[in-house]
Parts: C-alpha cells; structure tokens; sequence
C-alpha cells in the first residue's frame, strides 16, 4: 500500500492543474505553451507506468526470435545486425515484433494510435 502518490499520479495531477485551472486564466499566447506542457507532463506519466513493463516485453520478445536472452540493447543490436546481413528467417517474425514494440512506445506518446489494425 502506497501511503504517497507515485510520481505517474503526481504528473497527472500537475497535468489536470494546467488543463483545468491554468489554461482559462492565461491570455491565449501563452495557452499553446500550456497544452505542450500538459502534454509533456503526461507523456512522461504514462512513460513511468509504461516503460518498464515494455522494455520487458520487448526483452522477451527479441530474446524468444534470437533464442537467447542478454540485455535489451545487446538484442537490439544482435537483431539488427542479422536483418542487415540478409536473415530472411527473422524477417517475419522481426517485423511481428517490431510492430508490437512500436505499440507499446504510441502507448506512452501517443495513445489510441496504439490501437492500429493495418498490414
């Protein structure tokens, strides 16, 4: 049980404030100013739910496609490196994975376009 907000609640707040209070009473040069910083603080309230959970996944994921696991940045780059040299093997299941890694990042900056059904 948390006794205190986590800082996801506490962005939010901070959010809420310039959306509700602070966007009616600034004269309207300053109002796109306050919506980035809204949006800002936002975006990084859902990076803190959102990030470490994805990076998980996606750890998972590369390490099930390359057979092994090791730190992300290493599968990234492993992953990388096979695709560029001509993998044919890993091409389908790479781009499966890339575009549920790519879900997960319009999760954090751009939620609803998570959501995309497309081929």
């Amino acid at each position: 049980m948390n006794l205190y907000p986590n800082a996801a609640d506490l962005l939010r707040a901070v959010a809420d404030l310039l959306d509700d209070e602070v966007m009616p009473a600034v004269p309207a040069e300053l109002a796109h100013k306050v919506r980035v910083a809204s949006n800002v603080a936002r975006i990084v309230g859902r990076e803190c739910e959102l990030a470490e959970p994805a990076a998980n996944a996606e750890r998972l994921a590369l390490a099930g496609l390359l057979g092994h696991d090791g730190p992300l940045a290493e599968l990234r780059s492993e992953l990388s490196a096979r695709l560029r040299h001509g993998d044919p093997a890993l091409e389908h299941e790479a781009w499966r994975v890339a575009v549920e890694v790519t879900r997960q990042e319009l999760a954090v900056v751009k939620p609803g376009h998570d959501r995309w059904e497309g081929k």
